[in-house]
């Protein structure tokens, strides 16, 4: 049984290949061959544009439609060229220093991937390249080219393995919602209706404040509710469930997070109708010790350097190109 792993490693596979060419894709009519764009003279086409959007662009294809879908795969494949244009740029970089890779290196990773994905069996690897129309020295082109983009990564962004204390803490004060988790509440609602286009205001209140005295002398929330709640939850005795913030109107938001767990609020009237709030239970709300999450936070800031520095020197690279875009 083939792996997923592998089924990614076969898209990736095809970049220097057009599928066209080898008449791999022709169920798939938007793949049409061309120049999508020239790097210092080496072509990259719109096949091998396609063949890398191509797992993007089903999993869009099955979420979107229309105009939206389409603004997404225009993104894909800008996305797609860009990494494209930027393996050629680096691959050229690596002839350019005269830099060499031992052959085994390629073995080594091929022999890795039958071993995982084929169960040690070659025959079955080579027969999977040949159902995918793509020849076993292109796959190890292919194979090769992937270890010099990690090698030269490897060789020009070299980011801190440590992250300073300093800048920890600035990350930990000034994201603290990232630690602090959610807070909601376990909400019953008694909602009454002012009923002011049939001249019941003060009657409607006089009965909203009724209510609220008995629940204040003892009688049950939940069967008050199904009484004389005319809210949505009326039948399931006002019961809302749990409710995080940005979700009730910011008045009763704040009367339902500010109302002690297993309390009930005083009357509160908003739009034209009276509520009557009680907080079953309350969870959340908490934010983590920067102790807690010192280790996380160093490596997000490890990590977000390399991308800086690894962008900054592909954007060397690119300057210093020719690149022509169709």
């Amino acid at each position: 049984m083939i792996r997923p792993l592998f089924l990614a490693i076969i898209a990736t596979v095809a970049l220097l290949s057009s599928p066209l060419c080898h008449g791999a894709r022709a169920a798939e009519p938007e793949i049409i061959d061309g120049i999508a764009a020239v790097v210092n003279g080496e072509v990259i086409t719109l096949g091998q544009v396609r063949m890398v959007s191509m797992p993007r662009e089903r999993l869009l294809r099955s979420q979107l439609r229309g105009e939206e879908l389409a603004k997404q795969l225009t993104e894909a494949r800008r996305l797609a060229l860009q990494d494209l244009i930027d393996r050629q740029l680096i691959v050229q970089a690596f002839k350019e220093e005269k830099l060499s890779l031992p052959d085994y290196f390629v073995e080594q990773r091929m022999n890795e991937i039958i071993r995982e994905n084929f169960g040690g069996d070659r025959n079955a690897f080579i027969k999977m390249l040949e159902a995918q129309n793509f020849s076993l020295s292109e796959f190890r082109k292919n194979e090769f080219e992937k270890i010099i983009v990690a090698a030269m990564r490897g060789k020009n962004v070299k980011p801190n393995t440590v992250a300073s204390p300093v800048k920890i803490e600035q990350y930990y004060r000034k994201n603290r919602a990232e630690f602090t988790s959610k807070e909601e509440v376990k909400l019953r609602l008694i909602m009454i209706p002012n009923r002011a286009e049939e001249g019941n205001a003060s009657a409607q209140k006089a009965m909203a404040e009724e209510i609220l005295g008995k629940l204040a002398g003892g009688a049950d929330f939940e069967r008050m509710a199904q009484m004389y709640s005319e809210d949505s939850t009326r039948d399931s005795g006002g019961d809302w469930g749990w409710v995080e913030r940005n979700t009730l109107a910011p008045q009763l938001e704040k009367v339902a997070f500010g109302t002690p767990k297993g309390r009930m609020s005083s009357l509160v009237e908003l739009g034209g109708n009276f509520y009557i709030l009680k907080v079953d239970d309350k969870r959340g709300g908490m934010t983590k010790p920067l102790a807690e999450v010192r280790a996380d936070i160093e490596k997000r800031l490890v990590q977000e350097e390399a991308q800086r520095l690894q962008e900054n020197w592909l954007a060397g690279l690119r300057q210093k190109a020719t690149i022509r875009t169709f």
